[in-house]
């Protein structure tokens, strides 16, 4: 039997693997994400047989979990990784991690939109302050700038994003902060969304790594839905596109919602999340 954290620890979770692999740091095993977290996975997925959504890519216990989206999310957020300026209130904070697919590889080019409250637990509906997107690197890593969101009535600390890889279906989640005390009473709170929260300074660093049902051959990124050429249009993988843009692919005229560089699996079919028709 696994054994269980005592109540009150501030971990309520069963010991995981992301536990086993912090020990493991100390014959230095285990290689580490920049700023020295775990790199979770990147001893994973070599056995040549496509893993089920299990924690072995994730913390340990559970698969990455969807939630629902709420009523503050907008579209069209800035391209950005940084939701801060020198003069932004609150606790600095910096959330990092890895994406990752079913075979526990990295996944690059993975658009993440995040969203929150402000330090007071107020959303922006009028702007796009402490909202931005952003795309996971060659390695499959992201990095998020930003604060440590504020309270408002029903809910703890939380912080909202959807995840999506080239030519998949987006998850909505949201992130949690470990020993909050309405972490109890929040009916949305879900103890396999907690990040890895240390003190840094005056700040905060948060880490966690998400694995999206995506099956992962060779290639990556996946080719899963395969993507057929264009039988005419303007769009193209490797163009930068604006807000606002329109282009057509086979045979059918898109708007592009969000910034960002055209490559093989954002056809506008495949990414909603940057591309309407119209």
């Amino acid at each position: 039997m696994t054994p269980e954290v005592p109540e009150g620890s501030g971990d309520d979770r069963r010991i995981s693997r992301k536990t086993l692999l912090k020990a493991a740091l100390v014959a230095g095993a285990v290689p580490l994400l920049a700023g020295g977290g775990v790199a979770l996975a990147r001893d994973a997925g070599t056995s040549g047989k496509p893993l089920a959504l299990t924690p072995d890519c994730d913390d340990g216990d559970d698969p990455t979990h969807e939630q629902i989206e709420g009523p503050y999310f907008k579209p069209n957020s800035p391209l950005r990784s940084s939701l801060v300026d020198a003069s932004t209130p609150g606790v600095r904070l910096t959330v990092s991690g890895y994406v990752f697919g079913r075979s526990c590889k990295p996944i690059s080019g993975v658009l993440l939109d995040f969203w929150q409250a402000d330090t007071n637990g107020a959303y922006d509906m009028n702007g796009f302050a402490f909202r931005g997107h952003q795309f996971t690197d060659q390695s499959g890593a992201f990095s998020l700038t930003t604060i440590v969101p504020g309270l408002y009535p029903g809910r703890t600390r939380h912080i909202h994003v959807k995840v999506q890889a080239p030519g998949s279906r987006i998850l909505t989640t949201q992130l949690y902060f470990p020993d909050e005390p309405r972490n109890n009473t929040d009916m949305l709170f879900d103890p396999a969304l907690l990040m890895n929260v240390r003190d840094i300074g005056s700040g905060r660093e948060g880490t966690f790594d998400f694995v999206l049902d995506v099956e992962q051959g060779p290639t990556n990124p996946p080719t899963d839905p395969p993507t057929d050429p264009p039988t005419g249009g303007t769009w193209a993988a490797g163009t930068n596109y604006n807000a606002g843009d329109r282009v057509t692919y086979n045979g059918v005229t898109y708007r592009c919602l969000q910034a960002h560089s055209a490559m093989p699996g954002w056809e506008p079919p495949n990414v909603p999340a940057l591309w309407e028709r119209g």
